[in-house]
């Protein structure tokens, strides 16, 4: 009788540390698919804060060194066009001014500093997407996790029991991020 409760005794125990066993793992997994969805916020907030101030830092350079190129445009033409000595000297310090700005941002930046943003804002672009995407795949990952332990035998039971649901669905692209993003300068 003895042997018998001990056997009793030990299969209760066994069936407790089960229990709280897939209780953890339902809890962590659940934890789990919330810290990948607060990362996709954390990604989408980062590209929300950088990709505006990329954009205005190369839209200010493109003007910087259009409005370089254009003031020596006019200052040629205008020195081209003057009828008198005085005109002349007048366009001519005045170009002189404008290619020593052009001298200094070309020893400064071989290429032209607009040419180098536009290409770290293409880079920054093309890494923020991906890592976007990457989160969204952990999340879906973490997420499909979750839902196999809340919905198999005998995680279901104890999920059941303690009220934990299914994830409520998988990330999904709107009918927007189907359309091509327009990028304006």
């Amino acid at each position: 009788m003895q042997k018998f409760l001990i056997i009793v005794l030990a299969v209760a125990i066994l069936c407790a540390l089960g229990i709280v066993s897939i209780y953890n793992s339902i809890i962590t997994k659940n934890e789990n698919v919330k810290a990948k969805w607060a990362q996709i916020e954390n990604q989408l907030q980062r590209r929300n804060d950088l990709i505006p101030n990329l954009v205005n830092t190369v839209k200010g350079y493109a003007v910087h060194e259009k409005n370089l190129f254009t003031d020596i445009t006019r200052l040629r033409t205008q020195w081209a066009q003057s009828t008198n000595v005085d005109d002349k000297l007048k366009a001519a310090q005045g170009m002189d001014a404008a290619l020593s700005r052009l001298i200094a941002v070309a020893e400064n930046y071989p290429n032209l500093k607009a040419n180098q943003n536009f290409l770290a804002l293409q880079d920054e672009l093309s890494g923020t997407e991906n890592r976007i995407a990457v989160e969204r795949m952990r999340y879906n990952q973490a997420v499909k996790e979750y839902n196999i332990t809340v919905r198999t035998f005998p995680g279901n039971l104890i999920a059941k029991k303690f009220g934990y649901k299914p994830a409520t669905e998988y990330f999904k692209a709107e009918e927007k991020a189907k359309l091509v993003p327009e990028v304006k300068f």
